[in-house]
């Protein structure tokens, strides 16, 4: 039992920012409220003077399959010998004793969304999962938890060097259609079976990660810079009604009605570090505000390692700089990639019988660079103390 006393709470919800405490009993916060009474068996921690936030939540990155410090032995992103490997799954290489997992957590975000990277028209499937543990099993929140799909310069760079198809836009759209087409027919062939109509298809193990799409049992997460590979996204995913969100939008702010007109969440980012190809012309932290201002449920992105998690409430304290109101930043590193995830009913607020996923830091980590973790709780659990 863990009891978290004299703090101001950044909630995350309709209540806001309030002074209150927080009793956490199994792994979950039981009470969320003022002068409450502290058990005689907690562990108590003295919040006064102390910000106490939701744990940070990452809707996109690499973390644990892009090890810290290795190359080629620790990188395990990018299977780039077929650009269609849907049957991939995160939870087979993440690395949980990296030590950018330590990083994230002294950092205090808490909760992540991993997966491959995007050499790949379709690359494989994404875990949430949380950032502190030993084995990947039991870190794990929802896996799979996407299905990772890419347009733009990566494939087409990709396969040009390997002189094979797609070397072109059209391509990329292409071969994720067929392989969609393929998809939606052994679903109908599945679904037929189940009525006596038709005979089980022959097991596909591509096809198998592919019908949970199709099925709306998870979404395609998107790799998109430019406009219109935001947009082939969309039309893509319209032609076979399936989930889908915008993965970088690093030009969302130059389409930002269009995409408020789609309802579809987007996760910004990149935004800090240098301009390494042509599609990141338009790169900005101003994409956030604009979302914002449009009515486009969005969250911030690391793309851990391009940038290291632990910096992911820098990246939302730029974007405050380039305009997003405060409050917003925060939810865009909360609660907001926590509803793109499909996971707020889990973390992302201080709620009762959400997760106790939570930081205790001196100083607001968006507006202080020199904020300092006091406590980092995971599951209830005080993983990190400063």
């Amino acid at each position: 039992m863990l009891f978290i006393k004299n703090g101001k709470l950044f909630t995350m919800t309709e209540n806001g920012v309030i002074d209150a405490d927080i009793l956490v009993e199994n792994g979950k916060i039981k009470e969320v409220g003022k002068d409450l009474v502290v058990p005689l068996n907690a562990d108590v921690i003295d919040a006064d003077g102390c910000y106490v936030m939701p744990g940070f939540v990452e809707a996109h990155c690499h973390i644990g399959l892009e090890e810290d410090g290795i190359g080629f032995e620790g990188d395990d992103v990018n299977e780039m010998t077929d650009p269609v490997t849907p049957h991939l799954r995160a939870i087979d290489c993440i690395n949980p004793i990296d030590r950018c997992f330590d990083e994230a957590v002294q950092g205090g975000v808490t909760c992540v969304c991993t997966g491959p990277g995007s050499g790949n028209v379709i690359g494989g499937q994404f875990a949430i999962i949380k950032t502190h543990g030993r084995r990947i099993d039991d870190m794990v929140v929802k896996a799979p938890a996407a299905m990772k799909i890419a347009f733009g310069e990566n494939p087409k760079r990709v396969y040009h060097d390997q002189k094979k198809s797609p070397m072109t836009r059209m391509a990329t759209a292409a071969i994720l259609r067929e392989a969609l087409f393929k998809a939606k027919k052994y679903v109908n062939k599945q679904e037929a079976a189940k009525n006596g109509i038709d005979k089980e298809p022959e097991f596909d193990m591509k096809m198998e990660a592919l019908a949970k799409v199709i099925r709306k049992e998870i979404p395609l997460k998107a790799h998109a810079h430019r406009a219109d590979d935001i947009f082939t996204a969309l039309r893509i995913a319209k032609e076979f009604d399936v989930n889908i969100t915008l993965d970088h939008c690093t030009e969302g702010h130059l389409i930002a009605d269009y995409l408020a007109e789609e309802g579809r969440y987007a996760i910004a980012g990149p935004s800090l570090g240098h301009r390494t190809k042509f599609e990141l012309k338009n790169q900005s932290f101003e994409t956030p505000a604009v979302l914002n201002k449009a009515g486009v449920k969005f969250s911030i992105t690391t793309d851990s390692p391009v940038i290291p998690l632990q910096f992911l409430p820098l990246c939302a304290g730029l974007a405050v700089k380039a305009g997003l109101d405060e409050m917003e930043a925060l939810k865009a590193i909360t609660i907001n990639p926590a509803t793109i995830l499909g996971i707020d009913d889990k973390v992302g607020s201080l709620e009762v019988g959400k997760d106790a996923d939570i930081l205790v830091c001196k100083g607001n980590p968006i507006k202080d660079i020199n904020y300092k973790t006091i406590a980092t709780i995971i599951d209830g659990e005080v993983v990190y103390r400063g």
